[in-house]
């Protein structure tokens, strides 16, 4: 079932989203559902930390050149072409933001899956998840108020931001790791956890299909802010996977490794990011929808991703 499940995730994607889009302009009540976000964010971050062994997160931080690829794309490159492309649209201060926060974040769920099937080494991304994590929520704040400067210190509050990492991101972090240990001991641990692990496609979905559900009431009075996203998100889709691909170069990694820095690199965290985007003030509806519209732009390009990135190859060592 799972392996059912993950085959097919793309395409159940994009059914709920489709099937969230027509409810959300049905039913205008639909908006309510922002309430139930959170909630649904917090299960599928806790589901996809249930799939990192605890023992393994340790060997994330063994595998050096990797990881040295890993951080130098992501928080180096991937800003610098972040900026460079924020160039090209308005001077509006909740636009900018929206993009930047999108953009400035790895993402650290169903990028894992996509790897895989692109024939990236997975293994490497999952045990290297803790890491990216905790080093984007670190730099975030840092990047934002470097590239908007004052309109960045206008809009944003650091306090819901703790308290949206902490609720969302470290808690189930501890409650995933409590399972597993749970696991380890009991045989009962270990059917619950077998039961979750059928999860992270469903509680992705869930996500994916109550954002959009919430955000299409409210669509309208954003849609000239997403129009205005859309080629900045698929420029950084068809440019950030070529510079992943020559920082794994530059590191010297086998294929499977450079691959999986590629998928990284060009693989944000729309949908872990939007709590902290909602916890801005007046966010909605232009934050959620410039949001929405990088999710449905890197599905479509990660189906591409897995199709011509296995076409690909470098002479390199083994990670370590």
């Amino acid at each position: 079932m799972r392996d059912i499940l993950e085959r097919h995730q793309v395409l159940i994607y994009f059914g709920l989203v489709a099937l969230a889009a027509i409810t959300g302009l049905l039913v205008p009540t639909m908006g309510r559902l922002d309430i139930a976000i959170n909630p649904a964010l917090a299960l599928m971050l806790f589901v996809t930390f249930l799939q990192v062994p605890l023992p393994d997160i340790g060997k994330g931080f063994r595998e050096t050149r990797f990881l040295g690829a890993l951080l130098v794309s992501n928080f180096v490159i991937a800003p610098v072409l972040a900026y460079i492309l924020l160039q090209f649209s308005p001077d509006d201060a909740m636009l900018r933001l929206g993009i930047l926060m999108v953009l400035l974040t790895p993402c650290i769920d169903y990028v894992i899956t996509f790897a895989h099937l692109g024939r990236a080494d997975a293994r490497l991304l999952l045990t290297s998840t803790p890491i990216l994590l905790l080093v984007q929520m670190a730099l975030l704040p840092l990047y934002l108020r470097l590239m908007l400067g004052d309109e960045a210190a206008g809009l944003i509050s650091m306090a819901p931001f703790l308290h949206a990492f902490t609720g969302l991101i470290m808690m189930p972090l501890i409650c995933a790791g409590l399972v597993q240990l749970w696991a380890k001991h009991s045989r009962a641990g270990q059917g619950i956890s077998n039961v979750l692990g059928l999860l992270p496609v469903p509680a992705t979905g869930l996500v994916l299909f109550l954002v959009v559900g919430a955000t299409v009431p409210v669509l309208g009075a954003a849609s000239r802010a997403s129009l205005t996203a859309l080629p900045i998100y698929v420029a950084f889709a068809v440019i950030a996977p070529a510079l992943g691909w020559g920082v794994a170069r530059v590191f010297t990694l086998n294929s499977p490794a450079g691959r999986a820095v590629s998928f990284s690199t060009a693989t944000r965290n729309s949908l872990v990011v939007l709590p902290l985007a909602l916890a801005v003030p007046g966010a909605i509806p232009v934050l959620p929808a410039v949001i929405v519209t990088q999710t449905l732009v890197e599905l479509v390009a990660s189906l591409i991703y897995i199709r011509i990135l296995p076409r690909v190859g470098m002479t390199g060592k083994t990670p370590g």
